[in-house]
């Protein structure tokens, strides 16, 4: 297949590697030191103590790459516009777009089942209607990424999580289709785990859970997730956080596991956190916003929620990375 791999940074890229090395024509879209490198020297992925390479196409103009049989969209909720005006080009007739990004997705809404209870307005997640515009529904899927990646140099990547590493997929109207086993085939087929899911809104809420509260408790106290796991100090924040973020999931999806406190928690800091130490734009209005304005259309209180929220959305703007 020829696939694009649209916003290659640190999971796109891993991507990018396995799908090529599984022998398909990846071209990746992304800019910067870490496209010069990968134009000049391909790619490179470490995974504990091996390495593997992979050269790709590689271009900041998705115009260059031409039409795909697929395009996967691993940008961040804050890119997703650069999406909407370079995703044109790559379309064929038939050509899906995975859309896999943290939080609630735009698209959250479109072919949503009759008998789900209906979102907020989430027109802040797509300024403008700009995707909803661009993007077919029958073009989209939905995806949700497991899997924990850092660029630690132009054009190599480093894989933290090599026991898991997932991209989870399925129609935006929730029905089986031909084109989600395929694509289910052709990822596993790429060491890319991509086991069935029923529903993908319960997949987006299942991973939204630990990343509107631990992920923005990391970000409030600077620490890794391991870390804020087992400070004292967060011992009964943590829980009452995750109570509200349960109660929101389940009301929109009944069938989300609850979360907990326990359980494995990775050294490393999320990718909210990275972003603020690096000055780049965050996920805020995915991981937070999204999910505070759920709670109020759902008639919830969820006033630890709230608070974070309003520090996340502080902190952030302190350093010019937030705007309302």
């Amino acid at each position: 297949m020829r696939i694009c791999i649209f916003g290659a940074g640190a999971v796109g890229s891993h991507f990018a590697v396995r799908l090529a090395l599984a022998g398909h024509e990846v071209g990746c879209v992304m800019r910067g030191p870490h496209l010069r490198t990968v134009q000049a020297d391909g790619l490179v992925l470490r995974v504990g103590d091996g390495e593997l390479r992979a050269k790709v196409k590689a271009s900041d103009d998705p115009a260059a790459l031409g039409p795909q049989d697929l395009v996967i969209s691993t940008l961040k909720a804050t890119g997703v516009g650069s999406l909407a005006d370079g995703l044109r080009t790559l379309l064929g007739d038939d050509t899906p777009v995975v859309l896999a990004q943290n939080g609630i997705p735009w698209w959250y809404d479109v072919g949503l089942p009759s008998d789900h209870p209906r979102p907020p307005d989430l027109a802040f997640l797509d300024a403008g209607g700009r995707l909803r515009g661009r993007i077919e529904k029958q073009r989209i899927i939905g995806g949700v990424i497991f899997s924990s990646n850092e660029v630690i140099a132009p054009g190599v990547v480093a894989n933290l999580s090599p026991d898991r590493n997932r991209l989870l997929i399925g129609e935006c109207d929730d029905r089986a289709s031909e084109r989600i086993a395929e694509l289910r085939r052709m990822l596993d087929g790429a060491a890319i785990e991509s086991p069935p899911v029923g529903q993908i809104r319960e997949a987006i809420w299942s991973k939204l859970l630990t990343n509107m509260s631990l992920s923005v408790l990391c970000l409030l106290t600077g620490q890794t997730a391991r870390a804020v796991r087992d400070d004292p100090a967060m011992q009964d924040v943590i829980p009452r956080l995750l109570d509200e973020a349960n109660s929101i999931a389940q009301y929109y999806v009944p069938q989300v596991k609850r979360v907990t406190r326990s359980g494995p928690a990775p050294n490393h800091k999320p990718s909210i956190l990275q972003d603020y130490e690096l000055g780049r734009p965050m996920e805020i209005d995915a991981l937070v916003r999204a999910p505070a304005a759920f709670a109020r259309a759902a008639g919830l209180s969820t006033p630890m929620l709230d608070l974070v929220a309003a520090l996340a959305v502080q902190k952030a703007r302190e350093k010019g990375l937030y705007q309302v």
